[in-house]
């Protein structure tokens, strides 16, 4: 992702006045006709991108709402087990509910992260698309000014993009989506074998104390 940040970034800040002057080998048209190429790929790599970011938002959406109904259907059932007084399955249910319930908003991050991930590679498939058009009005303007001095090879500079352009200014706000779209690291604490341990017990022993909590919740509803 970050080389095609990269690449995209370099395509819209550069000129196809600096390609032909770059390229001594080529004709300045065929020179033109291949960034305009180059541009072209960009923007389908983008979209790739783009397809990747959608798909993420489906999945995590579509696993949220199935969360949703199993904690529903768990309800019902910890609920016909505490009529039955069977406390060993109420708790097993809730515990699960617990874990249903933690990745709540891990879900909900990742639908958020992915909606603004799709909204800025819009944005870059935007500015390339208008690069792309500038590309070819040059392509054009350059075969007019050939046909009228076949000697000239030389692409006027008069009107080229600056490096200030307001094309310019929304790369670098889309810029950010790459950056994110690469992930964010999981940071990673050591601790020490018998640390470990009793940091595990504690965790057992909060959970514990959760489900047995709800439980008396839920009996003394149900008394």
């Amino acid at each position: 992702m970050t080389n095609i940040a990269s690449r995209v970034s370099r395509l819209i800040s550069g000129s196809v006045n600096a390609a032909v002057d770059a390229v001594e080998n080529m004709s300045p048209d065929m020179v033109m006709e291949q960034a305009i190429r180059e541009v072209e790929h960009a923007i389908e790599e983008v979209r790739a991108e783009q397809g990747k970011a959608t798909a993420e938002s489906h999945l995590a959406s579509k696993k949220l709402a199935d969360n949703s109904s199993k904690h529903e259907e768990l309800s019902v059932q910890i609920e016909i087990a505490v009529n039955q007084k069977r406390d060993d399955l109420a708790e097993a249910a809730i515990s699960r509910q617990m874990d249903l319930e933690a990745q709540v908003p891990v879900l909900e991050q990742t639908i958020a992260d992915t909606a603004e991930r799709e909204k800025e590679l819009g944005g870059y498939i935007d500015a390339l698309q208008g690069k792309r058009a500038d590309m070819q009005a040059e392509l054009k303007a350059f075969a007019d000014r050939s046909a009228e001095m076949p000697n000239n090879t030389v692409i006027d500079a008069a009107g080229n993009p600056s490096s200030q352009h307001d094309i310019n200014k929304s790369i670098d706000r889309a810029s950010a989506a790459f950056d994110r779209a690469t992930g964010h690291a999981s940071d990673m604490l050591g601790t020490s074998g018998s640390d470990a341990v009793q940091l595990s017990e504690l965790k057992d022993l909060a959970r514990r104390s959760e489900v047995e909590k709800r439980l008396a919740t839920l009996k003394g509803k149900n008394p």
